[in-house]
C-alpha cells in the first residue's frame, strides 16, 4: 500500500486527522509545515512493506535456545547449498503455449509447451527471481520455532502467566499469544482460549498440538458472554466473575498497524464501530478478573479511540482498575489524550511505525507492525 488510493476515503481522512493532531499535541503549534502529512505519507509507506526483522520464538519447554540457533542456521544455509542454475550454462529454452507457467517455477512444466532451442543462461536463477536473498521459513523446525511480531511476544510477556494459575485468552485465534502464554507457565496450570468460530479454534488447537502443549483447553464461544454468576470454573464457558489470576484481551480491532497491508476495504463505518465493540469484551473480562489479578489489553492498530482513549475509558469505569509497569518496555509510550496523565501515559506501550526515531538499537519501537499494548492491575478490596 504505496497510497491512498487502496483505502476507503473515510478512512484516509481519518488517519490524516490522527497524524495532524498527533503533531498538534506534540508540537502545541498549528501544523502550518506539514508535518502531520508528511507522518501521514509515512504511515503509507511503512504500512505497504513488512518489518525489516523476523522474529522467532523458540520452544523453550523442548530445546535449549541456542542449541535451536544453530540447527536453524544449518537449515536455511541448506536453501543456499541447493544447485540452481546459473549465469554461463547450457539450457533448453521452451514456448508456454498455455500462459500458465509461473514466475520461478522449479518443477518441470507439463502444460502444452514447444520447444524453441538451447540458450546460454544471461543471469543467475536467484538474479532473475530474487530480489533480496532471504530463505524461506516455511516448515522450518515447527515444533521448535514459531514466527511471531515482536510487540506481539512482548505482549505475552507483560502479562507474566505464571505455572499453576488459570488464565484467560479471550480472542486466542490463531494462537500464537495462546501458545506462548502455557510456554510461560511450562505448561502447568490452566489456560482457557476462546473465539467465535470452529475454524479460528481449530487453529488455535493445531499451534498448540505442533509444541505438545496440554494445559490449554480451547472452546469456540462468544467472548463477550462468557461471564454467568451461576456458571462453574470448571469445564466448559461461560465462567463466574472473579475465575482468572490473568486475562489477556487481544481484542478485535481495525488492525491499521498490520504490515504488510496491500490494500484495505475497510470503511469508515466499520472504522467507527470498533471501540464500542471493543468495550463489550473489556466489560466481560473485568468481570472474569480475579481482585489482585493483571489483564492485559492489546490491538495491532494505530487509532488512539482503540488504544489511549479505551484506557481513559476504562479507567473511568472501572475504579478497581490501575495501570501498571510494563516489562519488557520496547516499544514507545502512549500519545497524549484527554484524561490520562503523562505518568499514566508512560506505562503504556505503543509501536508506531510512523516514527522517525527510535530509542533502540534494533528498531524495535518502529520497525514492527502497529501495536498497543497497556496493563491493569485489579485492585483487592482492602486497597480500595
Amino acid at each position: 500500500m504505496n497510497g491512498s488510493e487502496h483505502i476507503d476515503t473515510g478512512v484516509v481522512k481519518k488517519l490524516r486527522q490522527m497524524c495532524h493532531l498527533t503533531t498538534i499535541k506534540i508540537k502545541e503549534v498549528e501544523d502550518e509545515d506539514g508535518v502531520g502529512s508528511k507522518i501521514f505519507d509515512r504511515l503509507l509507506k511503512c504500512l505497504g512493506t513488512p518489518p525489516t526483522v523476523t522474529t522467532l520464538r523458540v520452544n523453550t519447554l523442548a530445546a535449549d535456545k541456542h542449541v535451536v540457533a544453530k540447527q536453524l542456521k544449518s537449515e536455511l544455509e541448506k536453501q543456499y547449498n541447493d544447485r540452481d542454475l546459473q549465469a554461463g550454462e547450457t539450457v533448453a529454452v521452451y514456448a508456454d503455449l498455455e500462459g500458465q507457467c509461473r514466475k520461478g517455477l522449479k518443477e518441470e512444466y507439463r502444460e502444452r509447451k514447444i520447444y524453441v532451442g538451447c540458450g546460454v543462461m544471461q543471469l543467475s536463477r536467484d538474479q532473475m527471481f530474487c530480489s533480496a536473498q532471504a530463505p524461506s521459513l516455511d516448515d522450518v523446525l515447527p515444533e521448535l520455532l514459531f514466527a511471531q511480531n515482536l510487540p506481539s511476544i512482548v505482549c505475552c510477556m507483560v502479562l507474566d502467566p505464571q505455572p499453576g494459575e488459570t488464565v484467560i485468552d479471550m480472542c486466542a485465534s490463531p494462537g500464537g499469544k495462546t501458545n506462548h502464554i502455557a510456554t510461560l507457565m511450562n505448561n502447568e496450570g490452566r489456560v482457557v482460549a476462546l473465539d467465535k468460530t470452529a475454524m479460528k479454534v481449530e487453529k488455535v488447537t493445531n499451534n498448540l498440538a505442533r509444541w505438545n502443549l496440554t494445559c490449554v483447553d480451547a472452546y469456540t464461544f462468544d467472548s463477550t458472554k462468557c461471564s454467568d454468576e451461576n456458571a462453574d470454573i470448571s469445564g466448559t464457558p461461560p465462567y463466574p466473575p472473579g475465575s482468572f489470576d490473568r486475562v489477556l484481551l487481544d481484542v478485535p480491532c481495525s488492525a491499521l498497524g498490520q504490515r504488510p497491508s496491500a490494500r484495505n476495504r475497510m470503511t469508515l463505518k466499520s472504522l467507527q464501530s470498533y471501540s464500542t465493540y471493543q468495550r463489550r469484551f473489556i466489560e466481560a473480562g473485568v468481570k472474569l478478573l480475579k481482585p489482585g489479578g493483571t489483564l492485559v489489553y492489546s490491538t495491532c492498530t494505530i487509532t488512539m479511540e482503540e488504544n489511549e482513549h479505551q484506557v481513559a475509558w476504562m479507567l473511568d469505569k472501572y475504579p478497581d482498575l490501575q495501570l501498571d509497569e510494563q516489562h519488557p518496555h520496547l516499544g514507545d509510550t502512549g500519545r497524549p489524550c484527554k484524561g490520562l496523565t503523562a505518568t499514566q501515559l508512560s506505562l503504556l506501550q505503543r509501536y508506531d511505525p510512523t516514527s522517525d526515531t527510535s530509542q533502540s538499537k534494533y528498531f524495535t519501537d518502529n520497525d514492527t507492525i502497529g501495536f498497543f499494548i497497556a496493563k491493569f492491575v485489579k485492585k483487592k478490596e482492602m486497597d480500595s
